[in-house]
């Protein structure tokens, strides 16, 4: 009882002295109190949107990110289907599931380049002519869907005809057509009549101009390679810099007017939806020595961490390098979790840089309207990879890159 009201005691201090050095201010409910941010570069993207209870996110990044270049190229502002993107991966790994006899995975997980590659052979639609609800729903709910179509998959798979039929991809598409909709061979789009291909067409957006960068240890600098994560059932290379270019390259493209699509782990602590953050704090309190590192040591672990990802005041974070950062994709303690969009930076109150990043969870009752800030420590410890317009790539990079 006596140990724990130590402890007790030694947390209420240490609260009320990271609170103290916030503003001196009393703390408003709701605010991040601990960090301030001014917006220094903001580019053009189009509304946030909501991905609900779909596991569709690289959709939603990619498409904001095209939606973004289209208006950067200035062809104006474009509200494009996001479910005519999923629709199509789903036909396509289907298939490739089936001719790997399940030896790869099918779910709805997916990378930025998936929409890529739909984009380059089956065109794309506005949101008007393929929204994807089909049941009244405003918001995409697609678990009864999932499980309906990995079980189909499945059972295609076991062969149970011991002679796969030349009819099943009928019965995927009427799956796909019951929770999805039919996709229309043409639509109306201000008042002219497009099919997928001649929409695309329309937009001009050339898949070829866009390049994913990534910085890994298991394979060569300024060589590219079939990302080994799970949802890329497409095996799309990325090109392999080292980390400091990585960095340089989101940094040049933000300065240069260009977005990045953004994958990442997000699984970490550190990521603070709520509060609009997102920081791989230190894992030691170095400010504490003697007897309060003494205290420090006999909280609990749960104590601890309240302590490490209380954000209201501001965090020195890890250090993070070339050797960390590999480690933790090796150890999966960095994984392929989500796709974002980047958009921008701004600054917090120490000047430290902080990236302005789109995501996909709505903006009702958020912080930040659906933004939050990311830490430069954080991209570069946990991201995957960039897409970027390969023009947004410095001329050195480029080089050695081949492009």
């Amino acid at each position: 009882m006596r140990q724990y009201a130590c402890r007790t005691l030694f947390l209420a201090v240490l609260l009320s002295v990271s609170v103290s050095l916030v503003f001196g201010q009393k703390k408003k409910k709701g605010k991040n109190q601990g960090y301030v941010f001014t917006i220094q570069k903001e580019l053009p993207a189009t509304s946030v949107k909501d991905q609900h209870r779909s596991g569709t996110c690289w959709s939603f990044a990619t498409t904001s990110f095209l939606e973004a270049e289209l208006l950067r190229l200035g062809k104006g502002e474009y509200d494009l289907s996001e479910m005519y993107f999923v629709r199509k991966a789903y036909e396509k790994k289907a298939e490739k599931f089936v001719r790997m006899h399940g030896q790869l995975t099918f779910g709805s997980g997916g990378l930025a380049m998936d929409v890529l590659h739909t984009l380059r052979n089956d065109g794309a639609m506005p949101e008007s002519a393929y929204s994807g609800l089909t049941m009244g729903d405003s918001l995409a709910v697609h678990g009864e869907m999932d499980a309906v179509l990995k079980g189909y998959v499945d059972q295609l798979i076991r062969n149970p005809n011991r002679k796969l039929s030349p009819v099943w991809e009928q019965g995927l598409n009427g799956i796909l057509d019951a929770y999805l909709g039919e996709v229309p061979a043409s639509f109306e789009y201000n008042a002219r009549t497009y099919d997928a291909a001649g929409f695309a067409d329309e937009l001009g957006l050339d898949p070829d101009d866009y390049v994913a960068i990534g910085s890994f240890t298991h394979h060569p600098f300024y060589s590219s390679f079939a990302l080994e994560i799970p949802d890329n059932w497409l095996w799309s290379s990325i090109y392999n810099v080292p980390l400091e270019e990585m960095m340089a390259v989101l940094d040049a493209a933000l300065e240069g007017g260009y977005t990045v699509c953004w994958d990442a782990d997000v699984g970490e602590k550190g990521y603070d939806w709520k509060n609009g953050l997102a920081l791989l704090p230190a894992t030691e309190i170095e400010a504490l020595s003697g007897l309060e590192r003494a205290r420090w040591d006999e909280l609990s672990e749960r104590e601890q961490k309240a302590l490490f990802y209380d954000f209201s005041v501001r965090k020195k974070e890890r250090e993070i390098d070339q050797e960390s950062r590999q480690m933790a994709f090796d150890n999966y303690q960095t994984t392929d979790d989500h796709l974002m969009h980047i958009t921008g930076w701004a600054t917090d109150q120490d000047g430290k840089k902080f990236y302005r990043v789109k995501n996909s969870w709505g903006s009702a009752n958020h912080i930040y309207k659906g933004y939050h800030y990311v830490s430069g420590t954080y991209i570069k410890g946990k991201t995957i990879f960039f897409l970027v317009h390969k023009d947004a790539v410095p001329e050195t990079i480029a080089h050695k890159l081949r492009f």
